[in-house]
């Protein structure tokens, strides 16, 4: 705030003198200069696109003629015209009318808060105040009164780094994978009989191992054993038994590796057994799920009546020679030993992907096409990619998506728009909804934006950044330095600068890409100036101009720069 008043008599001066009772505008006119004024911001600086100004004044006592209006009009003046602000009156206190009352004898303060939208001519200009003062049909103009420069344009230098979102792939080059199967025994055996090895899964698991022998991509990472004994032999001999059964299914998948020539061995942790002992807990499951044992729920809560495992394992015993289905369907199932086979599958490299995606696209998968993308620098060879995956995969979202990233990048808004308004079609995603507001905003609509970010939170930390963008605009800097927190980039530095908090302003831009861009040295000699470093201005400013000759003209006009005029060094 600046507190401004004319040369001449003191307001303590002013009150010395007497204005006759009749006359008195033109005595009004004559000793205008007592009228003081206080402005803030001062000078006057854009915000959310508006010239915001507050005046506090006061008329001095014996000033205003009683009889007098006056009409008071805080105005911008700049090169090819002006802008008024609203016109604000006052009366003396024997006029007529319904103006604010001055009292002849005592005087009076007043306050004034008012805004006009903003105008690139605005940014050479100063703010005046005009007064008109009424007596009956006579009318006076004073001369035009300086009350403060302006504005400062300091939060246009705003870059549209909106940021639009990429749906990522879900590739993976190696994935892990298992074959399962399961070798039966007969009771009290650990034997591998020949049946067994013709049962579905392990004559899948064995022709797997052959015809994946030789394959590149298939790559045999270990195998696990867990076996068990049923629950109505004795503790001791189950135990061995679970362990005796654990390796002879590693015996047999051992010699299926070996006879295809698949060095196993040579891995020391390749292959682990899990001997188990008796599975009560199996012997449960299976009982629970059973349709043909009679009175399975009393045979169970008879069997855990006992806590000794001996007296259970009896109990099991007589109940499998009451009930043929315990003894004949129940207690086979659960000698057994199941086989893990681990191995990993490993996808196309980026070579083949890159050739593929170009000669015979359709036959990779979604996520092999998409990775295919980020292969390449290209912008147009991604966007031919994304529109083939929106052609072969037209129910998934990211196609469309990513091809309106794209153009979003060679500045087709327009097309891009479309795109994310596609990938929106097929499924209502946030980030596309952040990509459409993205647009929003760049053609000017900040309330759709807004919208849409409001609906996008999900996407990730870049809708917060886009909403700092909008809220920089609007003049919010509070909430703009609040949405782009842990961001370092030019705008996050503007919008702290802009808060008031230069230091703060410095620490990010120290540390933000644009930092030794010419808009970057302009922006780091403003919070120079701000923290009254005449040596940062000049060193930054000098940089700048070096970057882009026109800054020199810009910062010469600057009223950022005002208390370092002739000083600059450019």
């Amino acid at each position: 705030m600046e507190t401004r008043q004319l040369k001449g008599l003191s307001v303590l001066a002013a009150a010395t003198f007497v204005i006759a009772g009749c006359g008195g505008i033109g005595k009004m006119k004559k000793y205008a200069e007592n009228i003081k004024y206080t402005v803030d911001p001062n000078p006057l600086i854009v915000q959310g696109d508006s010239v915001a100004v507050s005046i506090n004044g006061s008329f001095p006592g014996k000033y205003f003629y009683r009889k007098a209006l006056v009409e008071l009009t805080p105005t911008l003046t700049y090169a090819g015209g002006e802008t008024p602000y609203k016109m604000v009156g006052f009366q003396g206190d024997k006029a007529v009318g319904n103006y604010t009352v001055i009292p002849y004898e005592t005087g009076k303060s007043f306050s004034y808060s008012n805004k006009v939208a903003y105008t690139p001519a605005m940014s050479t200009s100063e703010l005046v105040v005009k007064i008109l003062a009424k007596k009956g049909s006579k009318e006076m103009p004073f001369d035009p009164f300086k009350l403060t420069d302006g504005v400062i344009t300091t939060p246009y230098l705003m870059l549209s780094d909106d940021k639009v979102i990429m749906a990522k792939d879900a590739f993976q080059r190696i994935t892990n994978h298992t074959q399962d199967a399961t070798i039966q025994y007969l009771v009290s055996s650990s034997v591998v009989r020949p049946g067994e090895l013709k049962d579905a899964d392990v004559k899948a698991m064995a022709d797997f191992i052959k015809a994946n022998a030789k394959n590149p991509s298939i790559q045999f990472t270990g195998a696990t054993f867990d076996a068990w004994a049923s629950p109505e032999g004795e503790l001791s001999k189950n135990e061995n038994l679970a362990g005796d059964r654990a390796k002879s299914a590693m015996s047999w998948v051992k010699g299926e590796l070996k006879r295809n020539k698949i060095k196993a061995d040579s891995l020391e942790t390749f292959y682990g057994m899990n001997p188990r002992g008796e599975d009560w807990e199996g012997f449960k499951k299976a009982m629970q799920a059973s349709s043909t044992v009679p009175d399975k729920e009393l045979v169970l809560r008879v069997l855990e009546m006992y806590p000794d495992l001996t007296k259970r394992e009896e109990e099991i015993r007589n109940m499998a020679a009451t009930y043929k289905e315990i003894s004949e369907q129940i207690l086979p199932q659960l000698r057994r030993s199941e086989m893990r086979l681990n191995y990993n599958r490993v996808g196309k490299t980026d070579e083949q992907l890159i050739s593929m995606s170009k000669t015979m696209p359709d036959s990779l998968n979604v996520e092999e096409l998409l990775f295919s993308a980020t292969l390449t620098t290209d912008l147009n060879e991604q966007l031919r990619i994304y529109r083939e995956a929106s052609r072969i995969f037209p129910t998934d979202y990211r196609g469309p998506n990513n091809a309106g990233h794209v153009l979003f990048q060679q500045n087709k808004l327009a097309e891009a728009e479309a795109e994310f308004q596609k990938a929106n079609s097929i499924q209502d995603n946030p980030i596309s909804t952040n990509n459409l507001g993205a647009c929003a905003r760049l053609k000017g609509d900040r309330k759709k934006a807004m919208d849409l970010y409001s609906k996008a939170t999900a996407a990730g930390p870049e809708v917060k950044y886009n909403m700092g963008i909008v809220n920089i605009q609007n003049g919010d800097y509070g909430s703009a330095s609040s949405n782009m927190s842990g961001m370092s980039t030019f705008n996050a530095a503007l919008a702290k600068a802009l808060g008031g908090d230069a230091a703060g302003a410095q620490r990010i831009l120290e540390a933000a890409p644009e930092k030794d861009s010419a808009m970057g040295n302009y922006l780091m000699a403003i919070i120079g100036a701000r923290q009254n470093n005449g040596d940062m201005v000049r060193n930054n400013l000098a940089q700048a101009v070096q970057k882009d000759a026109s800054l020199r003209e810009k910062a010469m006009k600057d009223l950022e720069f005002r208390n370092f005029k002739g000083q600059l060094g450019i």
